[in-house]
């Protein structure tokens, strides 16, 4: 039986296409279908019948939002926030949009996801979830194949993948000494870090073919997926 668990998901997309080499936001392109950002959303909402859904966007983007949210994702009650400049200023206006529920004790476990990272299975937010309760934080990470370092090194490498899970208290008192101390973390973990060292964060077992979508043969590949799976996930 699954434990009952009062979680916020928020998804990152407010960034641009500029890696891409796309004048539009990634997250908006179509993958098999469907927008990759609305495969984002269906995915992190499926284990948790009632969590809220915070989709970070830029604000010159929220007539799309609109949009792609009414056609592909009718069922999700999505509430958008717009972002900063940086991703640590997109997490902070999502946590201060859900201070007031947090403060409550009516979300106890938030999680983190990059909207360019459709691939990303509802199991794995269900594990990250369920760790960051338990334990205070969780991050999924995989093996780097041992081509892509150096060799002599005896000490195994992880990649750190999205979906983040972090209880929902410490998360956002993090982010508020870190907005007192203007403090910018490069994720959501080094601010963790930073303000709650004694926390762990848990590594659980991330997923080979949770793939970011950054430049454009990375569509090629999340479409071989997502026909390996059937179109399911």
């Amino acid at each position: 039986m699954k434990e009952k668990l009062k979680v916020a998901v928020i998804v990152l997309a407010a960034g641009s296409g500029s890696r891409f080499g796309h004048a539009t936001n990634k997250v908006w392109l179509p993958l098999s279908g469907r927008r990759i950002i609305s495969r984002s959303l269906t995915n992190a909402v499926k284990s948790f019948p009632r969590c809220r859904a915070i989709l970070v966007i830029n604000p010159l983007d929220a007539a799309l939002a609109n949009q792609v949210i009414t056609r592909e994702a009718s069922g999700i009650k999505v509430e958008l926030v717009h972002g900063g400049e940086t991703r640590h200023d997109s997490e902070y206006s999502a946590l201060m949009h859900l201070a007031s529920t947090i403060e409550s004790g009516e979300i106890d476990v938030v999680i983190i996801h990059d909207g360019a990272r459709p691939l990303a299975t509802s199991k794995l937010f269900y594990e990250v979830a369920l760790t960051a309760h338990r334990h205070g934080g969780a991050l999924p990470a995989i093996n780097v194949d041992p081509l892509e370092i150096d060799l002599r090194q005896d000490e195994r490498i992880m990649r750190v993948q999205t979906p983040q899970a972090f209880r929902a208290k410490e998360l956002l008192e993090a982010y508020r000494r870190a907005n007192s101390d203007n403090f910018v973390g490069t994720d959501t973990s080094a601010c963790m870090e930073r303000y709650f060292p004694d926390i762990d964060n848990i590594a659980v077992a991330g997923e080979v073919h949770n793939v970011k979508i950054t430049y454009p043969q990375d569509l090629v590949i999340a479409e071989h997926v997502l026909e390996m799976r059937g179109y399911k996930e």
